[in-house]
Parts: structure tokens; C-alpha cells; sequence
């Protein structure tokens, strides 16, 4: 929550001095000597392959995100269901992207609901 504050106001104090840096560069009087034209450090072309490699890396590192993100829910873990009155334990097995927080999807289909007396362990399936 602070980052988000602190961010609203560099923003805000970005803005007021570039607004303020444009004001001033209106003032100037009009006698003022022409401003020396600008040589670029980077050629051009360079800026736009750079600028273009920075854009296909971000594609590339959210499609990798993605992917692993889509192996790791179709991971088959093992699901020990322990009743904590009676000590009873149950095994199923699940994807890891159909498990919630009080429940889960069996690979064959089977929807389960804990109770509030069980408990859930997650392992390595198979």
C-alpha cells in the first residue's frame, strides 16, 4: 500500500517539474540565440533493435511464465485427506491446479469437500 502511495506521488512530482521545465522554456525571450542542434549519442537504429530485442524478451519471458504456470497445474499430486477427531486417513489423487483452499477435483472426476475437522497434505503424485 506505501509502494503504491509513493508511487502516486513521484508521479505527481514528475509531472509538476516537467510541466514547470515546459512553462520556463515558453518564457524565453525570443532574442535568445538558436539552440545548438542535438547529436545523438546512440545512432537511431540501434535505439529501435534495442527497443524492439527489450519487447520480444518480455513476449518470450511472460509465454515461458505462462507455460510453466500451465505444467505446474497439470502436475499430479497425491491429496492425504487426515480426519482430526478420528485419525483417519484417505489418499486421492488430483491435478495441482484443481486443488482449492477446502477442496478439490479427483482425476476421475470426483468433486470433495473438506470438513473443518480435516486436514489436507499435498505430496508428489505417482
Amino acid at each position: 500500500m506505501l509502494g503504491k502511495i509513493l508511487l502516486t506521488v513521484a508521479v505527481i512530482l514528475g509531472a509538476y517539474h516537467v510541466i514547470r521545465a515546459r512553462l520556463q522554456h515558453d518564457r524565453e525571450p525570443a532574442g535568445a540565440p538558436p539552440p545548438r542542434p542535438l547529436v545523438p549519442l546512440v545512432p537511431p537504429g540501434i535505439l529501435k533493435a534495442i527497443a524492439y530485442g527489450l519487447v520480444v524478451a518480455m513476449v518470450a519471458g511472460s509465454l515461458l511464465w505462462l507455460y510453466l504456470d500451465y505444467q505446474s497445474g497439470r502436475e499430479v499430486v497425491r491429496v492425504r485427506i487426515i480426519n482430526a477427531t478420528t485419525g483417519s486417513v484417505t489418499v486421492y489423487e488430483a491435478r495441482r491446479a484443481d486443488v482449492q483452499v477446502r477442496s478439490f477435483t479427483t482425476l476421475d472426476g470426483r468433486p470433495i469437500t473438506l470438513a473443518d475437522v480435516d486436514r489436507m497434505e499435498l505430496s508428489a503424485g505417482r
